[in-house]
């Protein structure tokens, strides 16, 4: 299937996705040093974020059997913007998703808590898509952000899992998921001995 988005369409495109997530970035530090009094005690670690490639979109749509055009990218992709929030414990990510679903400028569009219920693999995470309002000169319209909120350990898990699983096909594929959920199920019992201390 041809490639018919042109670098000035794609240009055009992630504009506004990266004014939305440079919105939620700002957001995400407002509420990181006003919700808690001093700095140890601030919930996020740290924070990453990515617009995704052309490359990236068109293959994902070609992925889908669709034609990798500008117009299939917005209106079939929720990932064009992504955000990753890593913080210290669960609870934390409790409270700023509490209080991004009480921003009422933000909208809520899809919730998947892989925290509650993780991936057979051993997978965490806890993701949003939340619809950003993006204002231009006489218009405004929803864009969408994916945001991936992990802990240190979470995030320590899916790195390495990613490095070593990532577009690869092994024949022992059960003993596999079964020693990655094994590793996961260990990072979770560490960090639940950390948090007797975080108070």
């Amino acid at each position: 299937m041809q490639r018919i988005m042109t670098d000035t369409e794609y240009y055009n495109l992630i504009q506004p996705y990266r004014d939305a997530m440079k919105l939620l970035l700002t957001r995400l530090e407002v509420l990181n040093h006003t919700i808690y009094e001093t700095a140890e005690s601030k919930s996020i670690h740290m924070v990453q974020n990515r617009i995704k490639k052309k490359t990236s979109i068109e293959n994902k749509l070609i992925t889908r059997g669709e034609k990798p055009t500008k117009d299939n990218a917005k209106n079939m992709l929720m990932d064009i913007a992504g955000i990753r929030v890593v913080c210290y414990f669960i609870e934390d990510i409790d409270q700023l998703i509490h209080m991004l679903k009480n921003q009422s400028d933000l909208i809520l569009i899809r919730e998947s808590d892989y925290i509650s219920n993780p991936k057979p693999n051993g997978y965490r995470s806890h993701h949003l898509i939340v619809g950003v309002n993006v204002f231009c000169l006489d218009a405004s319209e929803y864009y969408p952000v994916e945001i991936q909120f992990r802990t240190i350990s979470m995030d320590f898990w899916a790195a390495l899992e990613h490095r070593i699983s990532y577009k690869k096909q092994y024949d022992n594929k059960e003993q596999r998921v079964a020693e990655l959920l094994r590793y996961s199920n260990i990072l979770r019992d560490m960090e639940k001995e950390f948090e007797k201390y975080k108070d």
